[in-house]
């Protein structure tokens, strides 16, 4: 058996005018997150370690910014295409370990509705998805309340 594991990461601002979509879920009356697509940084953190661990590059070669087609773009399908991907080359998930770094929303109370969400859309049993919440101790950005950061580590099986 082959393994790898990726890293992924993802910052964005937040931006009053919009939805939070996270992990696939939107979050009603909590600040969104400013992006070229709908700004769901975990998602996004997803792919890109996917991409990472298997060799594939990055949502960026992917899914510029620079094309206007994808603006709004719903994330779970840059995650489906990544996936898409890497299952053509033989693998699968052994795990997923995620860090959300903000100050809203508080993640526990959304723990388990944002893990189902993942689980759905990757098709790996819930108990294979670790998702930790921390915030920045009011520190600089992300502790102001004017970003929200992902950290993703995926363990690759083929």
């Amino acid at each position: 058996m082959e393994i790898r594991v990726g890293l992924g990461y993802d910052i964005h601002r937040t931006d009053a005018s919009r939805p939070l979509f996270l992990g696939g879920v939107l979050h009603e009356n909590e600040v969104g997150l400013l992006g070229h697509s709908d700004g769901d940084a975990l998602l996004h953190a997803i792919a890109d370690a996917l991409l990472g661990a298997t060799g594939r590059g990055d949502i960026g070669e992917l899914f510029p910014d620079s094309d206007e087609s994808l603006e709004g773009l719903d994330s779970s399908l840059i995650v489906k295409k990544a996936m898409n991907m890497v299952k053509k080359d033989g693998w699968s998930i052994g795990n997923i370990d995620a860090v959300i770094v903000c100050e809203r929303p508080k993640i526990l109370p959304l723990r388990t509705k944002i893990q189902q969400s993942l689980s759905t859309l990757l098709d790996i049993d819930i108990s294979r998805i670790s998702l930790k919440g921390k915030t920045a101790e009011k520190l600089g950005p992300i502790g102001e309340g004017k970003a929200l950061e992902v950290m993703v580590t995926i363990l690759m099986e083929r």
